[in-house]
């Protein structure tokens, strides 16, 4: 098991997250990929937010689309995602982070409990890897529909 965000990887979450298209992304984690601290630091000083590029001294560079799903094994092309979720209610019990309330998925238990798990270890690659904000643990509800229904996931870019 590796752990992200105190939430642990389980061999079991595998085929789910294999099915929603985000193994690639759940193994950039400590075990096999460490980030470049100083590297980060430098192209953060040389982005240029105007013109959305980092100024290099020989010339100007961006990151592409292409760039981004290489690197972290996501599709590009697919079902795009868009809309709101406007029955959120139903889905919301305490507004606690999903890795709180979850933690680790208990030996022995049924394929639900761990269908349920894999999900909220998504809602937690979501909400940090991908979509993450200042807080560091909240994500926007209008992913929860998609994880939801995670036999279609793996079919959006």
């Amino acid at each position: 098991m590796w752990r992200q965000q105190g939430m642990p990887l389980d061999e079991r979450y595998v085929p789910y997250l294999q099915m929603a298209g985000l193994y690639h992304l759940a193994r950039l984690n400590d075990r096999w990929y460490r980030l470049d601290e100083p590297l980060v630091s430098a192209f953060f000083e040389r982005w240029r937010p105007e013109t959305h590029t980092f100024h290099m001294p020989f010339g100007e560079c961006t990151i592409t689309l292409q760039d981004v799903a290489y690197q972290l094994g996501l599709a590009v092309d697919g079902r795009y995602v868009s809309g709101c979720l406007t029955d959120f209610h139903m889905y919301i019990e305490g507004g606690r982070p999903a890795w709180e309330t979850f933690g680790e998925c208990p030996e022995g238990d049924d394929e639900e409990t761990v269908r349920r798990f894999a999900r909220a270890y998504i809602m937690m690659l979501l909400g940090t890897q991908l979509f993450g904000d200042k807080s560091g643990n909240r994500i926007h509800i209008r992913w929860l529909l998609y994880v939801a229904r995670l036999e279609e996931m793996g079919s959006y870019s």
